[in-house]
C-alpha cells in the first residue's frame, strides 16, 4: 500500500525494559501505520537471553497499550536466512576470517606507529590484522568479518548518504572515513553465526519496514546497515533516529538500570498516561 509505513519495535530479551525501551517503542507505534507496528525479538545472543524476559517485553508492552501482529519475529529463528546473506558476500570475496581477540586488539593498536585508537560503532576500529586470510580458512572460533575497502570498490562508491527524518541534512560518512572510522566490522560472532549488523538489515527487509527507529547512539551504525543493504540487493527503508533517554547524571539508560524498570513503574501504581507524561509523549 502507498504510503503505508511499517516500523519495529525490536528488544533483547536479556533483561526487563526501562524507560528508554518505552521511549523508543512508544515512538515507534506512533510514527506507524494503522497495524504497521511490528514486535522482532533480538535474541541472537542465546547465552543472555531468557524467556522470563521475553515474557515480560510483552506484559510492558501491552500495559503501554501497544498491540502487534502475532506470530512475532525471533533472530534465534532465523539463523539460515543469516548464511544465505553470508553465503552471497562470501561469494562476492568480501569476507574474511577473524581469530583475534579483543586483547589481541588492543595489543595491535598500542603499538607506538599507531597512536590513539579510533572508536567506532562496535568499539576500537580494527586494525585488519586477519585481513589476508581466506574464508577456505575459516572455521568455527573464527569471527567472520566484511572487507570495508573492497565492498566500497564493489559498489564503485565513493560516499554513502542516507537522510534522516528528525535532522534538516543529509548525512554522508566517505569512503576514506568508513574505513578509519568504522572499519572491518564483524558479521557473524563466534557461536552465534550472525551479528546485531546482518541480522538487522536481513531482518528489516523481511519484515517489510519502512521505517527505522532508533536512538541516536546507532546513528553511526546505520552507514554500516545501508552499506549491507546495497551488498545485498536490499531495499533501504527510512531513518528516525530519537533523543535518548537519560539518568539525572545524564548517562543513557541501560538495562542494568532496574530502579527505572517498567514493572516497578506499574507495581508503584504508575499508570501507562503517566509514563507518557515522564517521556515528554
Amino acid at each position: 500500500m502507498a504510503g503505508h509505513t511499517v516500523t519495529r519495535f525490536a528488544p533483547s530479551p536479556t533483561g526487563p525494559l526501562h524507560l528508554g525501551h518505552a521511549f523508543a517503542a512508544l515512538t515507534a507505534a506512533r510514527l506507524a501505520s494503522p497495524g504497521g507496528f511490528l514486535l522482532r525479538i533480538e535474541d541472537i545472543d542465546q547465552s543472555r537471553s531468557r524467556p522470563e524476559y521475553e515474557a515480560q517485553i510483552a506484559t510492558d508492552l501491552h500495559w503501554l497499550g501497544l498491540d502487534w501482529p502475532e506470530p512475532v519475529m525471533r533472530q534465534s529463528d532465523r539463523l539460515p536466512a543469516y548464511q544465505s546473506a553470508l553465503d552471497r558476500l562470501a561469494a562476492l570475496d568480501l569476507l574474511y576470517p577473524c581469530d583475534c581477540n579483543r586483547a589481541d586488539i588492543r595489543a595491535a593498536l598500542s603499538a607506538p606507529q599507531e597512536g590513539a585508537p579510533i572508536i567506532g560503532p562496535d568499539g576500537p576500529v580494527y586494525p585488519g590484522t586477519c585481513r589476508h586470510r581466506p574464508m577456505a580458512e575459516a572455521n568455527p572460533h573464527d569471527a567472520i568479518r566484511l572487507n570495508a575497502d573492497r565492498a566500497f570498490h564493489h559498489l564503485r562508491l565513493g560516499t554513502l548518504g542516507f537522510h534522516d527524518e528528525t535532522m534538516s541534512h543529509p548525512m554522508h560518512m566517505s569512503h576514506t572515513d568508513f574505513l578509519t572510522k568504522i572499519g572491518d566490522v564483524v558479521l557473524a560472532r563466534r557461536g552465534m553465526g550472525t551479528s546485531y549488523h546482518l541480522s538487522v538489515v536481513v531482518d528489516d527487509a523481511a519484515q517489510g519496514i519502512t521505517l527505522v527507529t532508533r536512538g541516536t547512539d546507532l546513528l553511526e551504525s546505520t552507514h554500516i546497515h545501508i552499506l549491507l543493504q546495497r551488498l545485498l540487493g536490499l531495499p533501504t527503508p527510512r531513518y528516525h533516529h530519537h533523543r535518548l533517554i537519560r539518568d539525572d547524571d545524564g548517562k543513557r539508560l541501560a538495562k542494568r538500570d532496574d530502579a527505572r524498570a517498567l514493572q516497578l513503574y506499574r507495581d508503584q501504581g504508575v499508570s501507562p498516561t503517566q509514563i507518557r507524561v515522564m517521556l515528554g509523549l
